[in-house]
Protein backbone atom coordinates (compact mmCIF):
# COMPACT_ATOMS: atom_id res chain seq x y z
CA UNK A 1 0.00 0.00 0.00
CA UNK A 2 1.91 3.21 -1.19
CA UNK A 3 1.15 5.79 1.29
CA UNK A 4 2.52 9.40 -0.10
CA UNK A 5 2.82 12.88 2.35
CA UNK A 6 2.94 15.93 0.59
CA UNK A 7 3.69 19.01 2.58
CA UNK A 8 3.62 22.21 1.04
CA UNK A 9 2.90 25.63 1.80
CA UNK A 10 -0.92 26.70 2.16
CA UNK A 11 -2.94 28.86 -0.86
CA UNK A 12 -3.83 26.31 -3.13
CA UNK A 13 -7.86 25.35 -3.51
CA UNK A 14 -9.45 22.67 -3.23
CA UNK A 15 -9.71 22.08 -6.97
CA UNK A 16 -6.24 22.52 -7.14
CA UNK A 17 -5.20 19.43 -4.39
CA UNK A 18 -8.02 17.47 -5.78
CA UNK A 19 -6.69 17.63 -9.39
CA UNK A 20 -2.54 16.72 -7.54
CA UNK A 21 -4.05 13.84 -5.45
CA UNK A 22 -6.05 12.80 -8.30
CA UNK A 23 -2.60 12.68 -11.22
CA UNK A 24 -0.32 11.18 -8.32
CA UNK A 25 -2.74 8.41 -7.69
CA UNK A 26 -2.79 7.70 -11.43
CA UNK A 27 1.37 7.73 -11.57
CA UNK A 28 1.45 5.32 -8.63
CA UNK A 29 -1.19 3.08 -10.45
CA UNK A 30 0.80 3.08 -14.13
CA UNK A 31 4.75 3.59 -12.78
CA UNK A 32 4.36 1.35 -9.91
CA UNK A 33 1.69 -1.11 -10.63
CA UNK A 34 -0.25 -0.24 -7.40
CA UNK A 35 -4.37 -0.51 -7.54
CA UNK A 36 -5.84 3.05 -7.49
CA UNK A 37 -7.81 1.70 -3.58
CA UNK A 38 -4.39 1.05 -1.82
CA UNK A 39 -2.94 4.52 -3.00
CA UNK A 40 -3.14 6.94 0.16
CA UNK A 41 -2.24 10.25 0.16
CA UNK A 42 -1.88 13.07 3.49
CA UNK A 43 -1.94 16.69 2.29
CA UNK A 44 -0.58 18.94 4.92
CA UNK A 45 -0.60 22.63 4.27
CA UNK A 46 1.74 24.67 6.34
CA UNK A 47 1.19 28.60 6.97
CA UNK A 48 3.97 30.75 5.22
CA UNK A 49 4.90 32.03 9.36
CA UNK A 50 5.25 28.38 10.07
CA UNK A 51 8.05 27.87 8.02
CA UNK A 52 11.29 29.66 7.33
CA UNK A 53 14.37 29.34 5.23
CA UNK A 54 17.90 30.76 5.48
CA UNK A 55 16.40 31.64 9.14
CA UNK A 56 13.49 33.73 7.66
CA UNK A 57 9.79 33.48 7.99
CA UNK A 58 7.89 32.65 4.56
CA UNK A 59 5.89 35.18 5.53
CA UNK A 60 8.86 37.52 5.37
CA UNK A 61 10.35 36.30 2.46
Amino acid sequence: MPYIQIDMLEGRSHKQIKKIVKDITEVMVQDANAKAEAVHIVVRESKTDHIAAAGILKSEM
